[in-house]
């Protein structure tokens, strides 16, 4: 099998980081989890008071602090996948609640917050055998990437996971906000002038709505041996 780079994109909360996770354990390869690295940078900015009361971002401020964060991964032997940390802090947990959830979007579509991040993403795979998940992968960050995915799933379906997950670790969670942040993101994620979440052109279609983990999982490598062969 040759190395190759995995690129997975899609809609929000449709389970990317997931798969892709168990698909690189599974096949040896480096994962990279770019949704939590634009949740760090919102981490950040919200700790910083960059972000105002009516969930607008101070853009000039967080553009003069990029070179303040830095966003690394560190494989945990617990749980078989890597953990996030923003300036050697561990935030795995922090950058996965609502608040973030509420904000990352608007963060996520600035400019040189996406240039940075792609930046280091590329560098990430210059020597492929990565797994990388995210809005724009396979069309922004590796349009060369010999495989691309792309995932999607009913809103409903997708809230109703993301409601079930909050309530598993004990964190507060109310369905119909989660819809509705699943709905605005989904909106802004299309809608945003720099890089937009769309279906790269030979990208294989997931819709996962109604499929088990491992239904998904072994679909997943098959794609997977077929690229890579």
């Amino acid at each position: 099998m040759k190395k190759i780079i995995i690129a997975i994109d899609g809609h929000s909360s449709c389970g990317k980081s997931t798969m892709a996770k168990d698909l690189a354990r599974r096949i040896g390869y480096v994962y990279v989890d770019t949704g939590a690295m634009y949740r760090a940078v919102t981490l950040y900015a919200l700790r910083n008071q960059l972000i105002k009361e009516d969930g607008s971002v101070d853009a000039e401020g967080l553009r003069q602090q990029m070179f303040q964060i830095n966003i690394t991964f560190k494989f945990n032997p617990e749980t078989g996948r890597p953990d996030t940390y923003l300036n050697g802090e561990l935030v795995e947990q922090l950058i996965r609640s609502l608040e973030v959830s509420n904000h990352v979007s608007p963060v996520a579509t600035l400019d040189f917050v996406r240039t940075e991040m792609v930046a280091q993403q590329q560098r990430m795979g210059k020597e492929k055998g990565i797994v990388m998940d995210g809005r724009d992968i396979g069309t922004t960050v590796f349009p060369q990437a010999e495989l691309k995915i792309f995932v999607t799933a009913s809103a409903e379906v997708r809230a109703q996971r993301r409601f079930d997950e909050l309530q598993a670790k004990g964190m507060p969670a109310d369905y119909e906000d989660i819809l509705r942040n699943v709905q605005e993101r989904d909106y802004i994620d299309s809608h945003r002038e720099v890089s937009p979440l769309r279906q790269a052109e030979d990208a294989v279609v997931l819709d996962n709505s109604h499929m088990t983990i491992s239904e998904q999982n072994d679909w997943l490598m098959a794609q997977y041996e077929k690229a890579a062969s």
